[in-house]
């Protein structure tokens, strides 16, 4: 179960897209002064390389974040695309771009003092990679490193003491029983913490698992009668098989997508101004398109 490193796929298009909805939903969320609890439920080590042994390997950030920063960089980009891109260049010095943010610092870079990060990671070598990270943050209590399983260990911390929490969840998916329990978390959640945003990341692959997960819990979030949001970004055809074990040459992930439950109700604008953006620009074949679909009240 612990075969999955992030490291080899930093900065990818699934990042690119993952990364711009976790932004733009900080950005609105911290508009008011409540304290805001944020949950991450696989953080991974924090911090990659992009010139490392790991990411050189797959080589998959020079299909994401490389196409979007100089010189390959666009004239002019949607505000939410180039909100990702700044946070990105923020971490780099010079014009290389050799340094990814995953998302807990990303989020801690956004947050402000009276607000909690708190950080899972149950892969022994990443966990231990990110308590290093977050240690050179000097943060203090704001952080928080918990080397446990987050969809189980985040039930402590809902509901959160100011009532107000983005969870974000994006696991491996490496075993099949990760979509199961990913829905499992949501449900739970939704009892503990019904206003809170969840945002969930999840892979578009040749597995019935990955086709089912987003329409179980559209139908979930339907009955609890709350606002959904529904982000697809597809940059090549489907057809070759899933990915291969890390470290290896593979086809490479086709598409992913974002389920958000309680959305900034700024986000499907923004999204509809960034979304045909990232499909042009991250585009590997004639298959690359976006999908954008929400409800409720």
């Amino acid at each position: 179960m612990f075969s999955y490193r992030h490291a080899f796929h930093a900065g990818n298009h699934a990042d690119v897209l993952k990364h711009t909805v976790l932004i733009a939903t900080l950005q609105h969320l911290l508009q008011k002064d409540a304290a805001l609890t944020v949950l991450d439920t696989h953080a991974g080590a924090g911090l990659y390389r992009l010139d490392g042994d790991y990411a050189t390997t797959s080589a998959e950030s020079t299909d994401g974040i490389l196409r979007l920063v100089p010189p390959a960089a666009p004239a002019e980009l949607a505000p939410a695309l180039q909100a990702y891109v700044d946070m990105v260049r923020a971490f780099n010095q010079g014009a290389a771009t050799r340094v990814y943010p995953g998302s807990p610092f990303i989020a801690q870079r956004l947050l402000r003092e009276q607000d909690r990060l708190k950080l899972f990671e149950l892969h022994p070598t990443d966990a231990r990679a990110l308590a290093g990270n977050v240690a050179q943050l000097e943060a203090g209590r704001q952080v928080a490193v918990l080397a446990e399983d987050g969809l189980e260990g985040i039930k402590k911390f809902l509901p959160p003491p100011a009532r107000r929490a983005l969870v974000l969840c994006d696991p491996s998916y490496e075993i099949k029983s990760d979509y199961g329990r990913v829905l499992d978390m949501v449900q739970d959640s939704l009892k503990r913490f019904p206003t809170g945003v969840y945002a969930i990341w999840y892979p578009i692959i040749p597995r019935p698992e990955a086709h089912d997960l987003p329409r179980r819990i559209k139908t979930l979030v339907q009955k609890a009668g709350k606002p959904w949001l529904h982000a697809t970004l597809t940059v090549k055809g489907s057809k070759a098989p899933a990915p291969a074990g890390d470290g290896q040459r593979r086809p490479g992930l086709p598409a992913s997508g974002m389920f958000l439950i309680n959305p900034p109700f700024t986000l499907d604008a923004a999204l509809r101004q960034a979304l045909p953006q990232m499909a042009e620009l991250l585009a590997q074949d004639r298959h690359a398109t976006w999908t954008l679909e929400g409800g409720g009240s």
